[in-house]
């Protein structure tokens, strides 16, 4: 029986010339953090890492959109819909088998040495090596609900890792359950497995919202679960490597800076501390490296499934919408594309307006272009912004909005008595789109030019 994991990704990427072998040795502090900042086109599967001998690393994959168009397998403008529709037709529980090959090799106590996987450095000021590609799987005590998300870990030593979580988010909210209870928090942190699992980690819903179960409906089948050795945890099994861990109550340590996605360093702050208790793995265990630098694999993470959530919002705005496509690969996710046909005046500012409103933080700037636009190609949107923009009409700004806290353009709230760190900004709606269906001689004005079409 064939499984979709990393693996077979691998296979997909290599059969359609997508992933390239490097056969040459790359060392974890340099070599690898050069090599995939600047892969923009090919996976890399590094062959030879030095002083890790039998370990091999894989990274940018997907390292575009054509990656990710072969993983659902679709065209790169169909892959917002694809996503929505198999969330749309309801998302598919794990399901528990006996044993798995995430679980070939054990280690615990006190063999265990992170040291020993070919873990990587990320970019020039951060103070080690981070697992940027861990996928943190948590529970909530009250609940008993699931949640996986993205947090960057730091390598401290060969069992401790720091780790930062958002204020206010998922993982954050169960962590201060366990504080209360001034117990350690059990948490496994999956590294290496099929992008869909990385696309559902980044999916946000409700607090309820089991993200193991996301990955199932972008499978379009049950994940299938193995029990931790030691922790009360479930992980994939067909996991490249498992860390099973647990996050100490109330301790603290610097962590950070950090190269987050935004392309800029995040802050160095005192934050929890986590414990390796066991470390499982394939018997040829591939470490999946995770440059997470803005123009890299990680914002493929965060812009697909953020898109998709917002095409889902905006499907239903003022009942219908002429709705192409959504992404959030424009510059960066701070930034949203929206495509669509307006049929009435002010139809696209209403869907942009929904478009900055969603579950997500990051969307700053919402830009709403006809389907004659490529909204995968910035050159094209930015063309529209030029030619189709009047900045005094088609130019909205919205103040005193809550905004990402990693976005460093704007000011963090700080007042005493203030509980949680946090940034207000605003929000740029550009309405780039021709006038409405409903206007058609003043629609023609914009036709774009064509080269000659033969006659007859």
């Amino acid at each position: 029986m064939s499984h979709q994991d990393l693996r077979s990704f691998m296979d997909q990427l290599d059969q359609n010339g997508e992933l390239v072998r490097v056969g040459d040795d790359v060392d974890v502090e340099f070599d690898i953090g050069n090599r995939l900042f600047t892969a923009k086109e090919k996976a890399l599967l590094f062959e030879h890492v030095k002083n890790y001998p039998g370990w091999k690393v894989l990274g940018q994959a997907p390292a575009n959109i054509r990656h990710i168009a072969l993983a659902f397998g679709t065209k790169p403008n169909r892959v917002v819909n694809e996503f929505s529709r198999r969330v749309d037709q309801g998302l598919i529980p794990g399901a528990m088998v006996p044993a798995g090959p995430a679980q070939d090799v054990i280690v615990k106590g006190g063999e265990v040495n992170l040291l020993d996987m070919p873990i990587h450095v990320i970019g020039e000021r951060d103070p080690g090596r981070y697992i940027a590609g861990g996928l943190c799987i948590v529970r909530d005590p009250d609940t008993g609900t699931r949640n996986m998300a993205f947090h960057r870990l730091q390598v401290k030593d060969g069992n401790k890792l720091g780790i930062f979580m958002v204020e206010g988010r998922h993982t954050w909210q169960i962590h201060q359950k366990y504080e209360a209870m001034n117990k350690p928090m059990p948490m496994a942190v999956m590294i290496g497995h099929h992008p869909m699992y990385y696309f559902a980690a980044a999916f946000t819903g409700s607090v309820d919202l089991d993200e193991m179960a996301v990955a199932g409906a972008l499978l379009q089948k049950p994940v299938e679960l193995i029990k931790c050795k030691t922790i009360d945890m479930e992980v994939p099994a067909y996991s490249e490597i498992v860390l099973e861990c647990e996050i100490l109550p109330h301790i603290r340590e610097d962590e950070g800076p950090f190269s987050e996605f935004s392309d800029y360093y995040g802050e160095r702050q005192e934050r929890p501390v986590v414990i390796v208790k066991a470390i499982t793995r394939r018997k040829d265990a591939i470490y999946k490296a995770l440059q997470s630098s803005g123009h890299t694999e990680s914002i493929f993470y965060n812009a697909l499934p953020m898109a998709a959530a917002i095409y889902r919002d905006l499907r239903n705005v003022a009942g219908y919408v002429n709705l192409k496509d959504v992404s959030c690969l424009w510059g960066s996710t701070f930034n949203v594309v929206v495509q669509m046909t307006p049929r009435f005046y002010g139809e696209a500012k209403q869907v942009l307006l929904a478009a900055v409103s969603s579950l997500y933080s990051h969307q700053k700037v919402a830009v709403a272009v006809d389907e004659d636009v490529d909204i995968y190609n910035p050159q094209d949107v930015a063309w529209a912004i030029a030619t189709r923009v009047n900045p005094s009409e088609d130019i909205s700004l919205i103040a005193g909005v809550r905004g990402h806290p990693l976005d460093n353009s704007l000011p963090e709230v700080v007042k005493p008595g203030l509980t949680t760190w946090h940034r207000l900004g605003s929000r740029a709606l550009i309405d780039a789109t021709k006038p409405p269906t409903t206007d058609p001689l003043a629609r023609e004005m914009f036709d774009r030019v064509k080269p000659p079409q033969r006659k007859g």
